[in-house]
């Protein structure tokens, strides 16, 4: 999240959180695609990870990219810790291990996003490239171990890698060593809210493993084709996972607030402030209860700052965020919203998408889950192969977007940013696996090679 909210309106009960997510619902007319993805910066001259400070470090970084853009900067104590453009537009964040993450703005089409990633790529290469730092396209670092990773100083990461640790045994290299793409979609009411959730819970682990690429950890073949997506599942099981509730009769928006109100605080914030009240119900501090802030009631902003820390598969705002794809080389940072758009926002292919997965049980569903991140399109579910249900898949995605009919300058549809993921699907082969063979043929098992071959560049130069 580029940044934490700030909107002290008070929230007197659970049926005004309930109405602060249906504030989310769009006509269609208004629905728009926000795109974020992380990438791993390193300097060229000895491989070794960026610190935050220092006049090559991630905030000098920062800093000529605000020179660059004239973007708005985002301090923490003092600290220059990410810019925003403004409202309805981009920002730059960091997360705890120095991923650089664009979140994009609301576009209207793919070829918005392709404009936007490209202007962002350019601009980071002008301000880095001097700096002599370059940015993997992996979904993890693939050589540092966790302590050799720096740490950036945002006061929320503190508080959260304080409380990773009593939860799950992988949640501080979630933190500091992974890389994601995210894709967030708009919905127009309740149930157009609950078919979409459903549909993209369902197909998250197909487009885990089309998009798995994080083979490597500590400099060496890990065992995972997605060890991005396996970290997740020892990271915090009161905050991940399928959320089987939302396959439930009756699920709709209650359902999904009490499911969150159930899940700890980290934090509240005022003022500059955060607050460690990790463990913490966010229904005492509705009730006036919190032991650690007593008296201290509720806001809207802190809502909003704790709905953006639980973490299923796909997240509800007031939108819903995809999340479980690994972060890749640029046709991948396109082709993950040109997926989730040709399913999710077109009605018959939505409808399409649904009928592919309603037959699936919870237990189909955890099964594929958990099988995904070692064996990717390997595996089966519902008596189908994980590779036939992609292929059916990219075929609705692909049908949807046909059916928008937006057109580039050149007068191309968006379903040319399906073609590496369809290649994927064809030959059941996602770039992890190629990754893998190239380490144990021309890397001559070493993952050194990745920093000149798994680098993100500047689009004129690539």
């Amino acid at each position: 999240m580029a940044r934490d909210v700030s909107d002290a309106t008070p929230i007197e009960s659970r049926d005004e959180l309930v109405a602060w997510i249906a504030e989310g619902e769009k006509p269609k007319s208004a629905w728009r695609i926000g795109t974020e993805h992380e990438k791993v910066p390193f300097y060229r001259h000895d491989l070794s990870p960026v610190p935050f400070a220092g006049e090559a470090g991630i905030e000098a970084i920062l800093a000529g990219l605000q020179r660059e853009t004239g973007w708005e900067p985002i301090e923490d104590r003092g600290a220059l810790i990410g810019l925003f453009e403004g409202d309805g537009g981009g920002a730059v964040s960091l997360e705890p291990g120095g991923q650089f993450e664009l979140s994009g703005a609301l576009l209207t089409d793919v070829h918005e996003t392709r404009a936007e990633l490209d202007e962002h790529l350019a601009a980071l290469a002008r301000v880095a490239e001097p700096l002599g730092v370059s940015f993997l396209d992996l979904g993890m670092s693939p050589l540092w171990r966790r302590e050799e990773t720096p740490i950036m100083p945002k006061s929320r990461y503190e508080i959260m890698m304080g409380y990773m640790p009593k939860v799950g045994g992988l949640g501080l290299d979630m933190m500091l060593r992974t890389s994601t793409v995210q894709v967030n979609l708009d919905f127009s009411s309740e149930a157009d809210m609950v078919t979409k959730l459903r549909v993209s819970l369902a197909l998250q682990p197909i487009a885990t493993a089309l998009f798995a690429n994080s083979p490597f950890t500590d400099g060496k073949p890990n065992g995972f084709l997605s060890m991005r997506s396996q970290i997740w599942t020892d990271t915090d099981p009161d905050r991940t996972g399928m959320m089987p509730c939302a396959f439930e009769d009756g699920f709709g928006y209650e359902r999904y607030v009490d499911w969150a109100l159930d899940v700890p605080m980290y934090f509240v914030k005022r003022g500059g402030t955060y607050h460690d009240v990790a463990g913490a119900s966010f229904r005492d501090l509705l009730a006036g209860r919190l032991p650690q802030l007593p008296g201290e009631r509720a806001t809207r902003s802190d809502w909003a700052n704790h709905v953006s820390t639980v973490f299923p598969e796909v997240r509800l705002k007031r939108f819903l965020e995809m999340r479980g794809s690994d972060a890749g080389p640029r046709g991948f940072l396109l082709a993950a919203p040109a997926f989730w758009v040709g399913l999710l926002y077109d009605q018959v292919s939505l409808e399409a998408a649904w009928d592919l997965v309603k037959s699936w049980t919870a237990e189909d569903r955890q099964a594929l889950r958990d099988a995904v991140p070692r064996l990717g399109l390997d595996v089966r579910i519902a008596g189908r192969s994980a590779a036939e249900v992609a292929r059916e898949a990219l075929r609705i995605s692909r049908a949807g977007l046909t059916r928008r009919a937006v057109t580039d300058g050149l007068g191309r549809d968006e379903t040319l940013y399906l073609d590496p993921l369809e290649q994927v699907a064809e030959t059941g082969r996602p770039r992890a696996r190629d990754l893998l063979d190239r380490y144990r043929g021309a890397w001559n098992g070493s993952v050194l090679p990745a920093f000149r071959e798994c680098v993100l560049l500047d689009p004129a130069l690539a």
